[in-house]
């Protein structure tokens, strides 16, 4: 494959050479399809959406908007599988509140699975963060350029544009996933209960190496995902592989 001459992979959840009807409909609507809360995406403005939902990164593909991670729920069935015994009930809830001891906002959990038995009583729950990459450069004009003709500009040469965008790992872990997991992730430990983190495998690979522990000694999992390159659907989410384990003492420093 050659190394794509623009930076989007995907809009309003397809591939932007998708020009099939079921794409046509998402790009014209403005729809997400990874279970956004709403129908339509919201990423940005609400009123004119930023529908980037990944870039590339040479031949790889990063993922840039954290509904994207949704794709058939399937973060949840790994993290599920990390927290609970295989045979448990659960649900989920998105943007969960979570409070330090003295009633202040420590910021919200992006889903929490709780375990419930026969007779609907919560039993368990673990924290599922999601993790997006942050974008150094400008998508928003070649998104907006796209969008002008999608069907002309899907092979469109972006490369000699200013602030040409790519994916800013180290912004994404220091400034972001780092900080939220010693605050919320220590209150969660302190709780007893564990956390999977989601993100895709080109920002796993930039993280330091942790310490892998068994699963059944762990505190934290890293669900490491990759997207396969643009198929003509939407649906191209896949675990790189099941559940990545670590310890959490390797993030936290205990």
């Amino acid at each position: 494959m050659n190394s794509p001459k623009h930076p989007l992979a995907e809009v309003f959840g397809y591939p932007i050479a998708d020009q099939g009807s079921e794409a046509r409909r998402y790009r014209e609507k403005r729809l997400c399809p990874f279970n956004n809360k709403v129908p339509n995406c919201t990423k940005d403005k609400a009123k004119d959406p930023l529908g980037v939902c990944s870039v590339y990164e040479g031949n790889d593909i990063a993922i840039t908007c954290p509904i994207r991670f949704r794709e058939g729920w399937i973060i949840a069935d790994d993290a599920a599988d990390f927290f609970f015994p295989s045979q448990a009930r659960w649900t989920t809830l998105t943007e969960v509140r979570l409070n330090d001891k003295y009633g202040k906002s420590a910021g919200n959990i992006d889903v929490i699975l709780a375990a419930y038995d026969k007779s609907g009583k919560i039993y368990d729950f673990g924290a599922l963060e999601v993790q997006a990459v942050y974008i150094s450069g400008n998508v928003r004009n070649p998104f907006e350029h796209y969008m002008e003709n999608p069907a002309k500009n899907k092979n469109m040469d972006w490369r000699n544009e200013p602030n040409y965008p790519r994916p800013d790992y180290l912004s994404s872990s220091r400034k972001r996933l780092a900080p939220q997991l010693i605050f919320k992730g220590g209150i969660l430990n302190a709780w007893g209960k564990k956390t999977a983190v989601a993100l895709n495998k080109g920002f796993f690979e930039t993280l330091p190496k942790l310490k892998e522990v068994g699963k059944d000694k762990a505190d934290i999992a890293w669900l490491v995902y990759d997207i396969k390159a643009p198929a003509q659907s939407a649906h191209a989410l896949h675990a790189r592989q099941h559940a990545r384990i670590h310890a959490t003492f390797t993030v936290q420093g205990r």
